[in-house]
């Protein structure tokens, strides 16, 4: 969704840590990131999970806008973020008088079901080592970094293991595991470096591989 346009007129800053939205909320604005990150969470009856972490280009808050329902999750910046705010009848504007924010708009809802979609997946293998590796997978491939040497991906590890449905102490241990056969390594700041994405659905192939050994 082009903003350039509308910077000046819709930009807002909001501080790390500052909740844009609760759920449950009633809503009339959407958000658009420029600059920084946003944590979308849910409660579910097992506690608080990370549906996703979006950055700079995506667009969040908008399902308040088109069904016009309370906020189905609950949106906060883990990053000083700035964002264009958009309500209700500029956002309808935007869509009539520009085909190009329709069609954008669309392809990113699409591929967020994609990406539900493979979520559900992850949640469904019952080895937890395959969800943790899937996992760091689908969120270099969402918001991975390409960088020298491989992707970088600036996820927590609470945050992956809130994606994933484990614990925090599950999901070190098989990140420390994947450290120690190099399909990961740590990251200068936070997060970690994956060399080679491709190489951690060839691991779970091999984790999942039926034993016919007798």
């Amino acid at each position: 969704m082009s903003s350039e346009p509308h910077t000046s007129r819709f930009g807002r800053s909001f501080p790390t840590g500052q909740v844009l939205f609760q759920e449950g909320e009633p809503g009339s604005e959407m958000f658009v990131i420029q600059t920084g990150r946003v944590r979308i969470s849910k409660v579910f009856p097992s506690g608080e999970r990370t549906l996703a972490i979006l950055g700079p280009g995506e667009f969040f808050g908008e399902m308040a806008i088109l069904n016009a329902k309370p906020r189905t999750a609950t949106a906060t910046a883990i990053e000083d973020l700035h964002a264009l705010v958009i309500d209700r009848r500029t956002f309808e504007a935007m869509v009539l008088g520009n085909g190009e924010i329709a069609v954008r708009m669309i392809t990113r809802l699409a591929r967020r079901l994609h990406s539900a979609n493979a979520y559900i997946d992850i949640l469904s293998r019952d080895d937890p080592r395959a969800r943790v590796i899937l996992g760091l997978g689908r969120a270099a491939e969402e918001y991975g970094e390409r960088v020298d040497g491989g992707v970088r991906l600036a996820v927590s590890t609470d945050d992956l293991a809130s994606i994933v449905g484990l614990d925090v102490a599950t999901v070190q241990g098989v990140i420390d595991r994947m450290v120690r056969v190099r399909l990961v390594r740590p990251a200068q700041g936070d997060g970690w470096l994956l060399p080679d994405p491709e190489q951690l659905q060839a691991f779970v192939d091999v984790l999942e591989r039926p034993n016919t050994e007798s």
